[in-house]
């Protein structure tokens, strides 16, 4: 191949790579969301920012950056999602870059009550980017769902996605992933069925279950084995209220659950469901 031949074809890879990386940033800019009817909508960061329902938010308890946490600029969710078929729809389920899918009952998502929790869609402006999450190379941005007054509604730190690009409305979890659920036998009061409430609100986000749902991050938590098969019964409560204090590595992503966040008796609950769940595979 001749040199202006050659240097032809190297020029056209870059520019290639130059338009798939700024597609690709593009992409990741731009905010998707899913109707209760399936339709989908993107929203360009642009467009976002440039709203007039834009608001600068200060949240409190921001478990993404704690006492360092940011002014927002943020659209109160139900602004945002006002015009899109919404009836119908059980959970608001948040899916970040990472991996992480949240699945937020839709009833706090889009509630407009005064005396409960809000939900906000904070957006990083690309030309003031949000500072890098504590210990990582990375923001919270693109977008992050963040919440004012969270102790009203019973917000937990799992239900503040970060990183978020898709946002879908979507139908029960138990329905979507049967998988899940408990046995029918089970009694009413058995702290297995109230262990799988507590299973979708504080771990579903990371982790799968049977081989059912959507998120990335950890491990399947009944295949090919469950927690309560390796994990001693004295040591599993002590690895989900702090893991670090039982097995650390560099690469760990799970953050430990506190009393403040998950209480006693929802770790025992959680704790019943993963030995019901060792059954049901």
């Amino acid at each position: 191949m001749s040199r202006p031949r050659m240097c032809t074809r190297l020029a056209s890879l870059l520019a290639l790579a130059m338009l798939t990386a700024t597609a690709a940033a593009a992409a990741e800019t731009t905010l998707t969301v899913v109707d209760a009817d399936g339709a989908s909508h993107r929203f360009p960061v642009e467009s976002l920012l440039g709203r007039p329902d834009v608001e600068t938010v200060t949240v409190a308890g921001d478990p993404a950056y704690g006492d360092a946490s940011p002014a927002y600029r943020a659209i109160p969710l139900t602004g945002l999602l006002a015009g899109l078929p919404v009836r119908g729809a059980d959970i608001l389920e948040a899916t970040a870059l990472d991996g992480f899918v949240a699945q937020l009952p839709a009833g706090k998502a889009l509630s407009a009550d005064p005396a409960g929790a809000r939900a906000w869609l904070a957006i990083e402006d690309p030309a003031k980017p949000w500072p890098n999450l504590p210990g990582k190379k990375v923001s919270a941005g693109p977008y992050y769902l963040v919440w004012s007054n969270p102790k009203r509604s019973g917000i937990g730190p799992e239900a503040w996605p970060y990183q978020a690009v898709t946002l879908k409305l979507t139908a029960s979890v138990a329905s979507r992933f049967p998988a899940i659920v408990v046995a029918e036998t089970l009694a009413a009061d058995d702290p297995a069925r109230r262990g799988q409430a507590v299973f979708v609100d504080n771990c579903f986000a990371c982790h799968r279950m049977n081989g059912a749902g959507e998120a990335s991050i950890g491990p399947d938590l009944n295949l090919p084995m469950n927690p309560t098969e390796y994990f001693q019964p004295e040591v599993l409560p002590l690895f989900i209220r702090d893991p670090k204090t039982v097995r650390d590595w560099g690469e760990q992503k799970m953050p430990g659950f506190g009393p403040d966040v998950l209480g006693d008796r929802d770790l025992d609950a959680v704790i019943a469901y993963l030995a019901h769940m060792a059954g049901r595979r």
